[in-house]
């Protein structure tokens, strides 16, 4: 059985938007506006859409967003941004809660 997490809890807010691309981890640069994630970057949520200089980003509930580095594990993870639009499991960072992981595509599940 194929379990789906897409949309659960989620919301999100509209942004200015700095260069962010669809699926990247973002975080706030100034009031108002959201960029992509540097490594090692608490990042805030993920662009949704871009539609010129404005972009959604979505701030709670369930996320697919990709991982670099070793695999986070199921459960509390301790991450950070990998400076390439994903995530990476780090010594300090935000915790958050990883859902799913699915190695062969290199993606995992995460409540923001």
């Amino acid at each position: 059985m194929k379990f789906s997490y897409e949309g659960i809890g989620a919301w999100s807010a509209t942004f200015a938007c700095d260069d962010a691309e669809e699926g990247q981890v973002v975080k706030l640069s100034a009031a108002d506006t959201a960029a992509p994630c540097a490594s090692a970057d608490a990042f805030c949520g993920v662009c949704i859409s871009k539609r010129g200089a404005v972009c959604a980003v979505q701030l709670g509930g369930l996320a697919q967003v990709t991982y670099s580095g070793t695999a986070p594990a199921v459960g509390q993870a301790v991450l950070t941004a990998d400076g390439k639009g994903g995530v990476c499991t780090a010594q300090s960072g935000q915790t958050c809660w990883v859902i799913s992981v699915d190695a062969a595509a290199g993606t995992c599940v995460i409540k923001l």
